[in-house]
């Protein structure tokens, strides 16, 4: 649910509206209890970000970049993350917006329950989870939690859910990454043989190599390729 509110927020930046039910107290509970749920979605936001979201392979995926390049510290930590959170909202727009229509709205209208919010909310943020899911990790984590196979992926619960989209996310990140280091190593394996039979052995091949790998990925138009490519792996 926090990943919920997060994603119907980015999609609705008006947000809520947190205002009294009337006097029966409506089905959302009175303001201090709207209150100390919304800040119990914000306290386990970041760890729900990272596990129910795209967050995780776009970051990889990043940071494997930047180990290729042999930038070490450029670009920054800082900017990779919000490079990352900035695709991972343009990526769960819609999603967020179906959670909006379904969950938050009724929720902050007091016509529903918190429960029924979360009811709700989970089934497109599932939804999209198990798009991405392999079946080798759902069936995993079934037989982990020793549950009965399911007749199909609707029966399958965010327990189970969950880990295995994560799972899914950062084989797919590592394989990407893995395509992205070929290029780069070649780069390298060239410019040490080339130093290696010139005697070139005072200066290190890691000195020529980066500023030639820079070079390359701008001459391409690297980022652009890669955040391409990235958006459309979700498609």
């Amino acid at each position: 649910m926090p990943a919920v509110t997060a994603l119907w927020l980015a999609a609705n930046p008006g947000g809520l509206n947190w205002s009294a039910p009337g006097a029966a107290g409506g089905a959302s509970g009175s303001v201090p209890w709207n209150i100390v749920i919304l800040m119990t979605l914000l306290t386990l936001l970041p760890a729900l970000l990272l596990a129910m979201t795209p967050f995780v392979r776009l970051l990889v995926v990043l940071h494997f970049l930047r180990q290729a390049l042999g930038t070490q510290t450029a670009p920054s930590n800082q900017t990779l993350i919000g490079l990352a959170l900035l695709l991972t909202f343009f990526l769960m727009q819609p999603v967020g917006e179906v959670i909006g229509k379904v969950a938050v709205t009724p929720f902050a209208a007091g016509k529903i329950s918190a429960m029924d919010a979360i009811d709700r909310g989970s089934v497109p943020l599932r939804e999209f989870m198990l798009k991405y899911a392999r079946e080798k990790d759902l069936a995993l984590f079934i037989e982990l939690s020793k549950q009965p196979r399911p007749q199909n992926a609707s029966e399958l619960s965010i327990r189970v859910v969950a880990p295995a989209y994560l799972l899914s996310e950062l084989k797919a990140g590592f394989q990407i990454g893995a395509v992205l280091f070929l290029p780069f190593l070649v780069v390298d394996l060239v410019v040490a043989a080339i130093t290696t039979s010139m005697g070139m052995v005072q200066l290190p091949p890691v000195v020529i190599s980066t500023p030639l790998k820079i070079l390359l990925f701008v001459l391409v138009d690297g980022w652009n390729l890669l955040v391409g490519s990235l958006m459309k792996s979700f498609g």
